[in-house]
């Protein structure tokens, strides 16, 4: 049985959020100015591995979402959308309680940002599971 075809707009919105992985995963290896501009300290062992250790989960999200884009397997986009979900939710928790210091936008403009960014995944997500129940389905009626 052939995946169904996923709807455009969950790819846009999957290819968004791999260039935001991307645009993070740049700046925490290449970048240092830009993180020592936020207010993170960027000086000593200790915090450079913590960088270096964040910097690497992030490439690692971003590569394994780019090869679900690629297989366009639905039951991949479920758990790639909960991954967005979870690290999105968690997001909003900690810019809200540790603003950056050269954070673009106030704490609840930033907060209101990430509400409509984790309605989309969410709406994302349910669309997902909506089209893996229908495969489910149907091999279920054989």
């Amino acid at each position: 049985m052939a995946n169904p075809k996923i709807p455009i707009w969950i790819n846009i919105v999957q290819g968004l959020l791999i260039l935001i992985m991307l645009q993070q995963t740049y700046m925490f290896f290449l970048d240092p100015q830009t993180i020592a501009d936020s207010g993170i300290m960027t000086e000593g062992i200790p915090n450079l591995n913590l960088l270096y250790e964040f910097g690497a989960r992030t490439a690692a999200m971003a590569l394994l979402s780019i090869i679900v884009m690629i297989t366009q397997n639905p039951r991949y986009f479920l758990v790639i959308l909960l991954m967005n979900l979870f690290r999105e939710g968690l997001e909003t928790i900690i810019d809200l309680l540790y603003p950056l210091a050269n954070a673009p936008v106030s704490p609840s403009i930033d907060f209101i940002m990430h509400i409509v960014i984790i309605a989309i995944e969410l709406w994302a997500f349910v669309t997902m599971y909506k089209i893996v129940r229908q495969m489910d389905e149907q091999v279920a009626e054989g």
